[in-house]
């Protein structure tokens, strides 16, 4: 199964992602992550991609296009995906339309105030990048910030999502792929609540 876990910025799409990874045996490709990977690496591409995320600003189309390519290579023959943070564009959806047969849109609906209290609240820390929740899971050591987490940053990831990333929706609709909807409507919802209504859906789907 080939899937996209869809949703704006703190949607909770790593979280399911990595739990999903666990129960279906299937690879996931966290564009974010591996974008912050290539940020560490102090590399020219690094230090570009970076400009870009600070401002809360998309990664344009050709670099994100390139990384998830490199990645997709890495995946054994036969074996699922789910991508985490692409497509975010509709150029992204059609090239990944080009190399890859996609299963299913799992769409996380989530409100903004919801987004803004989750990513406001989160903390990294700065000796091994573990990440924690001031309101929820505190650090016991020192952290930090990420510099995309500030509420103003938010914001603006939020009317970047809606007016570039939604659209996708309706690609994804056009052509009949199905979808898996989750609507989280409280901030206190647990990870494992959401993602065993989504493997229920996908078991209707026979996807599972």
């Amino acid at each position: 199964m080939n899937a996209i876990i869809f949703g704006a910025p703190g949607s909770g799409k790593g979280t399911y992602a990595s739990r999903l990874k666990t129960k279906l045996e299937i690879e996931v490709i966290s564009m974010g992550d591996i974008f912050r990977d290539i940020m560490k690496k102090e590399t020219d591409f690094g230090k570009k991609v970076k400009k870009y995320v600070e401002k809360g600003q998309l990664v344009p189309d050709e670099m994100v296009i390139s990384v998830l390519k490199k990645n997709l290579t890495q995946i054994p023959s036969g074996k699922g995906v789910i991508l985490d943070g692409y497509p975010r564009t509709i150029p992204q959806a059609e090239t990944l339309q080009e190399i890859a047969n996609i299963d299913v849109i799992l769409l996380q609906n989530v409100p903004d105030w919801i987004i803004i209290e989750r990513l406001s609240s989160r903390r990294i820390c700065i000796n091994c990048s573990e990440v924690y929740n001031i309101r929820f899971l505190k650090p016991k050591i020192e952290n930090v910030q990420r510099p995309d987490d500030t509420a103003e940053v938010i914001k603006e990831r939020i009317q970047l999502y809606q007016k570039m990333t939604s659209p996708i929706i309706d690609y994804y609709k056009e052509k009949n792929t199905p979808f898996v909807i989750s609507e989280i409507t409280s901030l206190n919802t647990p990870p494992e609540q959401i993602v065993e209504k989504i493997l229920e859906e996908l078991k209707i789907l026979n996807l599972t």
